[in-house]
């Protein structure tokens, strides 16, 4: 029972309190909690009250609720939200009852599955060929016959529509279209193979996430090589193992990062990694460093303005070479492939509900996999990708996510509990924002809640994945109840099993994913795939 003592011990005046007391008991007397927490939850947040009053309500509001109809949801969607999502138009489409038929439809009928995601995402390919049939071998090939390059659908927007957004030096925002963004990717192609990159060639990128890297990502796929991603922070040693175990012929670095106003080496780096052939993009304060003879500055490389023809790829030829941490040992070396972005693009499209128009912002970098998974997820799903240029910790980038009105914004537990302690995202509006989306570690209840409480409470997709699936596997949706830290859903196309040490079904084991799917990795570049993985 809320109790105007425990309100006004929160800093509620005694008037305020008891008349939030009179609202809460009204509601509870005459419906379910989760509908009067729904209710009594947008009343608070039009009064501004802070978020210790919001928790101390929801618990005492959710006091007698049955914990075995699962964790009391902070959000409830609506019919009409329902109704707008990607996932409704998807059950109205197979005149399915709801969600979890959807999903089991989903599992059931894997190849009409993805022959579907390809379909409705628009997926462009070369000469068709047939869907492979639903087969539980891991070794089983997506899209038989099929030939395309996946950049090509990365440019099915309009060209006037906004593909990047950023934040300045100043704080100001820039934008850059589909058309400007695609002219770039065409001169960074053009110039790459005038360097004399050739198809299937490897090739490092250790660089910020910026829109430059996004078009320099674009164009190393386009023309048929493939993307070594590198984490901007690794040490020299680390640079060398990855360019190694990918026999990298070249990198594209920069000078060096700013991060809290320090200025970090990067390009030193690279050559202490003793890299091949580096093509050097300017720091934020120009270039600073003296180049290694044969070394290139990216202006040097620049192609002309002509169209470049992608080139024609088949469906599993490795667009991307990602690695694990490492921390337990040597990194594994996990190729993506052309297929693999159609995972990234399906999750975000149904699990994200991602819109064209949507501006989706995901502080992250491209040495991880939610680097590419942005770039995909936004770009065929006609979105525009929002990238803030320093510390997702400063308070300007709670101005850069308002001002840049970011739709669906991405984070890591420690980024949110770090929010928290600093204040930094409060007193923003943040109502442009209809989902978040976790992942990268396990999340705290209460820092959820608080993150859903900032944008005037809006559902938390729980992303639970790996570079090796290519998204999620365990993951929430936007039509379904939402709790924080609790996943909802094993991702469509997809389904999960527990089981004990002897592969019997449990209710306390591990947790294993059942193939076929798209996105789910079938080899490993320096380790024997099977033996890892199953």
């Amino acid at each position: 029972m809320v109790r105007a003592d425990d309100l006004c011990a929160l800093g509620m005046a005694p008037d305020a309190a008891a008349e939030l007391v009179r609202g809460v008991g009204h509601r509870l007397q005459s419906g379910r909690p989760d509908r009067c927490w729904q209710a009594v939850s947008q009343t608070m947040v039009s009064a501004g009250l802070p978020f210790p009053v919001h928790r101390y309500v929801f618990d005492q509001v959710y006091a007698r609720w049955d914990r075995r109809c699962g964790p009391p949801p902070v959000w409830v969607p609506t019919p009409q939200q329902v109704d707008r999502t990607h996932l409704a138009a998807l059950q109205r489409q197979l005149d399915l009852p709801d969600y979890r038929a959807v999903h089991r439809w989903s599992v059931q009928h894997r190849a009409q599955f993805w022959a579907l995601v390809v379909q409705t995402l628009g997926i462009k390919f070369a000469p068709a060929g047939a869907m492979q049939d639903a087969d539980p071998r891991p070794e089983l090939s997506w899209l038989p016959g099929r030939a395309l390059n996946i950049v090509t659908s990365c440019f099915q927007a309009k060209h006037d529509h906004v593909a990047l957004v950023w934040s300045g030096p100043d704080g100001s925002l820039k934008h850059q279209t589909y058309g400007q963004l695609q002219r770039r990717v065409h001169r960074l192609a053009n110039g790459l193979v005038e360097v004399g990159f050739k198809p299937g060639d490897a090739i490092g990128v250790a660089i910020p996430m910026t829109a430059e890297s996004v078009a320099i990502y674009l164009a190393i796929v386009m023309i048929g090589c493939v993307v070594v991603s590198i984490a901007d922070s690794f040490a020299a040693p680390q640079i060398a193992k990855r360019l190694r175990i990918a026999e990298a012929r070249g990198i594209v670095t920069a000078d060096h990062v700013v991060l809290a106003e320090k200025r970090l080496p990067l390009y030193e780096k690279v050559i202490d990694a003793a890299a091949p052939c580096a093509i050097v993009v300017a720091g934020p304060h120009g270039h600073t460093v003296r180049r290694r003879p044969g070394d290139l500055l990216l202006e040097q490389v620049l192609g002309d303005d002509r169209v470049f023809q992608p080139h024609v790829c088949q469906v599993h030829d490795p667009v991307n070479i990602l690695f694990s941490p490492g921390t337990t040992g040597q990194p594994k070396a996990i190729p993506w492939d052309h297929a693999t972005p159609i995972k990234c693009a399906m999750d975000g499209y149904y699990h994200h509900d991602i819109h064209p128009g949507h501006v989706v912002a995901w502080p992250t970098n491209l040495g991880w996999m939610m680097g590419p998974w942005l770039i995909f997820a936004s770009l065929i799903n006609r979105a525009t990708i929002g990238l803030f240029e320093g510390a997702a910790t400063e308070p300007a980038f709670g101005r850069f996510v308002q001002d840049a009105r970011v739709s669906m914004l991405g984070t890591v537990p420690s980024l949110v509990r770090r929010w928290r302690q600093t204040h930094a995202m409060e007193g923003l509006d943040l109502s442009r924002i209809h989902a978040f989306s976790s992942t990268g570690e396990c999340s705290n209840p209460d820092d959820m809640f608080y993150l859903m409480f900032l944008a005037g409470y809006r559902p938390i997709v729980e992303y639970c994945g790996g570079t090796e699936i290519g998204g999620g596997y365990m993951t929430a949706t936007l039509v379904q109840p939402n709790a924080p830290s609790t996943f909802s859903t094993p991702s469509l196309g997809l389904d999960v099993v527990i089981a004990d040490q002897d592969g019997a079904p449990t209710d306390s084991g591990e947790l294993f994913v059942q193939p076929p799917s798209i996105g789910l990795s079938s080899r490993l570049l320096h380790m024997d795939h099977d033996q890892v993985y199953f």
